[in-house]
């Protein structure tokens, strides 16, 4: 089977939304052109991002409140004030409120074609958009508390409780829907913005999803949940070099015989939805097909837990069906044993590789760049580690001078060299963080697994990113002849 990764040598560089510069709170689609301009001069012909999901508080995309929905916090306001019913001049600088005055706008201004336009995404998205709707309407009416704490009715989608709500807060739900629209529009314009200017962009789909989620609530045949929707076990991996306890990331399991029963049903409209947002997508977690690590839900950490075998290949044949390949990339790091390097394998998905872990052990390291496979998508690091600066001078000393001999160069080459090797590697694509082109140290890390403060808010500023680093990134890009 023949993959998108075949194609060619690529570089990419990784960098959420939420660290571009401008926005309010957060980085939004409104300078995404820009950035793309600049991955164009660069030569960069791949840009990675993070779940584009809305969040909870804390900010994770990877715990949102849908496997589907946009985040409303990434619709740009300078985009919308370009619309065709809305007025800059209304904008009050609040994105929330300006996304409510532009529901109104558009219910009273806009025109047949884009009332169709608007119709026709609600049909195409009928299978998650009105659930969506409801439960965050909801949601936010009960103050954010958890859908298992709501009253019983609701908890529980009793229909005529849920006929009432829907009728009660109709305009409200309907307003959420249309912010849906307004996301998948803007990042539509955006996406075909980067296909004109030769860049793919690479998504990241979570294995599993946030239990206060819409999908959870209206789905709970389909997750290992409590008569009251309570997790009965929970997600995560054990002690590994991470973290000493493991990782409880809280997630319910899938009871995956009901989504074996129809079809994996659920998870083809999940990829489809992916697939409408990028040109290829990382699954992350991958050896969760294969088995997966079930924390007890009362416990603490994720030291206590079994693993549970998964219907990966029945899954990946289904996902397989009609389609010349499986656009996914499988995030393979951790415990991977035999039986999910098979997996993967046998349906020629692509694994990864970081370079920050290439340097424990011996020479037989599988990340080292001697020992890379092509077909693989090499990283110098990832989202969840410190940047490469800031690893690199948190090394022991006989680790820095192993680095070090192992790629040829001084102290002062750092991160650089370790940017370069990556390049020159075997692997078909090299993603490398932006933080490691600019040469920022530990601050500018973006999430520290197993924290559950101070994430996902680094942003870069435009002044950072200069001419001298695109020519110097386009130099290497030709050299290696990516």
């Amino acid at each position: 089977m023949s993959h998108i990764l075949s194609k060619r040598r690529r570089c990419g560089i990784l960098l959420p939304i939420t660290a571009l510069p401008d926005g309010a709170e957060n980085g939004d689609f409104d300078s995404a052109p820009r950035f793309i301009d600049w991955l164009a001069k660069a030569g960069v012909t791949v840009w990675q991002i993070l779940p584009l999901g809305p969040t909870h508080d804390d900010l994770s995309p990877y715990l949102c409140l849908s496997a589907h929905a946009g985040n409303p916090a990434l619709i740009g306001l300078r985009w919308l004030a370009k619309q065709q019913f809305f007025e800059a001049s209304a904008s009050t600088g609040d994105r929330r409120q300006t996304l409510g005055q532009a529901y109104l706008l558009f219910r009273h201004r806009a025109d047949a074609q884009l009332v169709a336009e608007y119709e026709a995404f609600v049909s195409d998205a009928t299978h998650w958009l009105e659930d969506y709707a409801t439960f965050f309407v909801l949601w936010q009416h009960h103050k954010q508390l958890s859908w298992t704490e709501w009253p019983q009715a609701l908890r529980d989608r009793t229909p005529s409780a849920l006929a009432q709500a829907q009728e009660r807060w109709a305009q409200a739900i309907d307003e959420v829907k249309f912010t849906q629209f307004l996301f998948f529009k803007q990042w539509r314009e955006i996406r075909e913005y980067a296909q004109s200017r030769g860049v793919l962009i690479f998504g990241d789909m979570p294995l599993f999803v946030a239990h206060d989620s819409a999908d959870v609530w209206a789905n709970r045949h389909y997750f290992k949940l409590a008569d009251n929707g309570t997790a009965s076990v929970v997600a995560g991996v054990p002690p590994d070099y991470f973290s000493a306890t493991g990782q409880r990331w809280g997630n319910p399991h899938y009871q995956w015989s009901a989504m074996q029963a129809d079809g994996f049903s659920w998870w083809r409209e999940r990829l489809e939805t992916q697939l409408r947002l990028y040109d290829l997508v990382r699954l992350d977690h991958f050896r969760g097909l294969q088995a997966s690590w079930e924390i007890p839900a009362d416990s603490v950490t994720a030291e206590q837990g079994v693993w549970r075998e998964a219907p990966g290949y029945a899954l990946l044949e289904s996902l397989k069906a009609g389609r010349h390949e499986i656009p996914l990339v499988a995030e393979d790091l951790g415990l991977i044993t035999p039986e999910v390097l098979h997996l993967r394998d046998d349906f020629s998905l692509p694994g990864m590789a970081v370079l920050q872990f290439a340097f424990d052990g011996g020479s037989d390291n599988p990340y080292l760049p001697h020992n890379l496979e092509k077909h693989s998508v090499l990283y110098t690091g990832t989202h969840d580690n410190d940047t490469s600066l800031g690893w690199f001078n948190r090394l022991a000393q006989d680790q820095s001078v192993r680095v070090r001999s192992y790629l040829r160069c001084l102290k002062k080459d750092m991160p650089g060299a370790l940017v370069a090797s990556a390049l020159a590697s075997v692997a078909q694509w090299a993603v490398i963080p932006l933080q490691d082109i600019l040469e920022l140290g530990t601050s500018h890390r973006i999430n520290t697994p197993g924290t559950r403060t101070g994430n996902w808010r680094w942003r870069f500023q435009w002044q950072q990113l200069t001419e001298q680093h695109a020519f110097d990134l386009r130099t290497q890009i030709d050299l290696y002849g990516r």
